[in-house]
């Protein structure tokens, strides 16, 4: 486990000290050398904890996360590289040093078998967040969107804190191995209820469900493209971490707390696709195809079946490197255009076509066609929903048919149709974008072959 966090914090001193021509491809190596030499967590096992120390270890549901955000941070990097050329050295290496603060942050909390040490981490990553959203945020709304992320998040996570702490003086303990042997500590009676309620809302807030999902758009408008990429990759898939954590703890969850959990989750699916039909703007359109994607891990987790525990996992890995590469693409073309309303953007295929084949793959992937992997994981949620009521097929089926269709709107309108006439010369496709794009499709192509990787079946 240290061999990967003690080399992620020595990259602050690597941002720091290296000369200013180096700077990029230092932090860029640097964190590619991490990412390639955490993937060997991915090697399965029947132990319950691989790697452990005495307050970390990974089981086959946080290894993944774990390989996924250690994989995310040379991509951040890469993809900031551009709209920070014109900034003095010094506010490039803050940045830098504000993305590898979030880090190990995140890995601890993937990694912890402690739940004190799980909410330590999970709040500690809200800070360099905020200060990626208010600082390099392009417009002035952004203190608004940092104060909603704040609140949101700060306001569902202090039950939950309270609700650790009334757990540890039940049982003793916080050890996630431990309390797998004890009894559930919940029964059906009132504070019982209520402390299910806290310990899940701090993560519904997070994942988002559908009604507490209003922080997320503003923050992803408001971010820069690192920033959107970290919300949209990693910070949503701790939500459903947790919940996947916290659900096991309290079996069985009592049915006030199953339904209306699972009735905003479907709901709010319909929801958020139709608002997707109607959205002008490119980035608020990828947060809430992002919300509606997430809903369906919140309906796998709370029915809490391992099929549906596994394609919850799937598709949150997917999810992540799915939508950061459609962040990155809303990205090149906001740099080119320098506008994110869908009109104003519209038909680039002649201009950039090598970029109109990333923005099909990506596309592709995000309505789940077959072979790829968020169809494996769609498929396995859809069936264990269905197996759990059969009246759910309908709330999915009508989601799955809204999916496709803003997914194939987004592609038609940023690709096709008529240039608009105030585009006369664009800038040509750098390397590095191609690159980036790249490094975020093969990984989804590859685990085509072998999904069971992430599945979080032990093999």
């Amino acid at each position: 486990m240290l061999k990967i966090i003690l080399p992620t914090i020595m990259l602050l001193p690597t941002t720091l000290l290296s000369p200013p021509k180096l700077l990029w491809t230092s932090t860029t190596t640097y964190s590619l050398l991490i990412a390639t030499l955490s993937l060997h967590w991915l090697t399965p096992s029947y132990y319950p904890h691989k790697a452990s120390t005495p307050w970390t270890g990974l089981d086959q549901i946080s290894s993944p996360l774990v390989v996924l955000s250690c994989w995310l941070l040379p991509l951040m990097i890469m993809a900031s590289q551009n709209h920070l050329q014109h900034d003095p050295t010094s506010r490039k290496r803050t940045f830098i040093m504000t993305l590898i603060m979030t880090q190990p942050f995140i890995i601890m909390a993937f990694a912890t078998t402690e739940l004190t040490l799980f909410y330590i981490a999970f709040e500690a990553t809200l800070i360099p967040t905020l200060i990626l959203i208010t600082r390099w945020g392009s417009q002035p709304e952004r203190l608004s969107a940092g104060i909603y992320l704040l609140f949101y998040t700060l306001i569902s996570s202090l039950p939950l804190l309270i609700t650790i702490l009334h757990l540890h003086t039940q049982i003793g303990t916080l050890h996630l191995t431990m309390l797998k042997l004890n009894h559930p500590a919940l029964t059906t009676s009132w504070t019982h209820l209520l402390s299910g309620l806290a310990l899940l809302t701090a993560f519904m807030v997070k994942a988002p469900l559908y009604g507490m999902h209003l922080w997320l758009p503003k923050a992803h408008v408001e971010a820069p493209i690192a920033g959107s990429m970290l919300l949209a990759a990693l910070l949503l898939k701790l939500g459903g971490y947790g919940i996947m954590r916290v659900t096991p703890l309290m079996s069985p969850l009592p049915n006030h707390l199953h339904y209306p959990f699972l009735t905003m989750a479907l709901w709010g699916a319909l929801m958020t696709s139709s608002i997707c039909m109607r959205q002008t703007d490119l980035k608020a359109l990828i947060a809430y195809s992002s919300v509606s994607h997430m809903r369906l891990v919140i309906a796998a987790t709370t029915i809490q079946t391992p099929w549906s525990f596994s394609g919850a996992m799937i598709l949150m890995i997917s999810h992540g490197l799915t939508s950061s590469m459609l962040f990155c693409l809303a990205n090149t073309n906001y740099k080119r255009t320098h506008s994110r309303t869908l009109l104003l953007m519209r038909g680039l295929q002649p201009l950039l076509p090598l970029m109109s084949t990333w923005w099909l793959l990506a596309n592709v992937t995000n309505m789940a066609l077959p072979p790829t992997t968020n169809l494996m994981a769609e498929l396995a949620i859809l069936i264990t929903l269905f197996n759990w009521s059969t009246f759910t097929i309908i709330l999915t089926g009508t989601a799955t048919l809204l999916t496709a269709s803003y997914t194939l709107f987004m592609l038609l309108t940023t690709q096709r149709g008529s240039l608009p006439t105030h585009i006369t010369s664009l800038q040509n496709s750098s390397t590095r974008e191609h690159l980036l794009m790249a490094l975020h499709i093969l990984p989804l192509l590859l685990l085509i072959l072998k999904p069971e990787l992430i599945s979080s079946t032990p093999l």
